[in-house]
């Protein structure tokens, strides 16, 4: 802030209480309107990034498949896209299938489901959504290979 002086008399240039909390304001209306947009946005990124994970998947156990012969089993299962198993034609095993070195849990934290073989197809891979359980809307909603 400058001080100047005018006829004598001393001023401060600067703000106002007033002005300060109408900018506040502002930026709260802002904020609440923003804020929802933004929070869907991210549930929604979250579940693409869980679709993405399963499309991955469905890749390197095709792969699997055409060294090994056969899709993992429920008990071998998503572990072994980069451990090597030790059941039927384990031999055969070229991987790992992934290039992390552990399987990753989808985007909420919970470890992906897979089945062999599956209801929907050869295999079933699932993410119970952020609730982590079966079934639910918006981020809730189960995310699914089959889908």
């Amino acid at each position: 802030m400058k001080s100047r002086f005018s006829g004598g008399f001393r001023y401060t240039t600067g703000f106002t209480l007033i002005e300060l909390l109408v900018v506040l304001l502002i930026l709260g209306m802002i904020a609440g309107i923003a804020g929802p947009q933004v929070m869907n946005y991210l549930g929604e990124s979250k579940a693409k990034a869980a679709k993405l994970q399963i499309e991955e998947f469905g890749s390197s156990l095709d792969l699997f498949k055409l060294d090994v012969g056969r899709y993992p089993d429920s008990q071998e299962g998503l572990q072994a896209l980069v451990t090597a198993p030790s059941g039927k034609n384990a031999d055969r095993w070229r991987g790992p299938y992934l290039k992390k070195k552990s399987i990753p849990k989808d985007p909420w934290g919970t470890d992906f489901q897979y089945s062999v073989p599956g209801k929907h197809g050869p295999y079933d891979i699932l993410s119970l959504g952020a609730d982590g359980r079966e079934g639910g809307e918006g981020d809730n909603k189960d995310i699914a290979s089959w889908e």
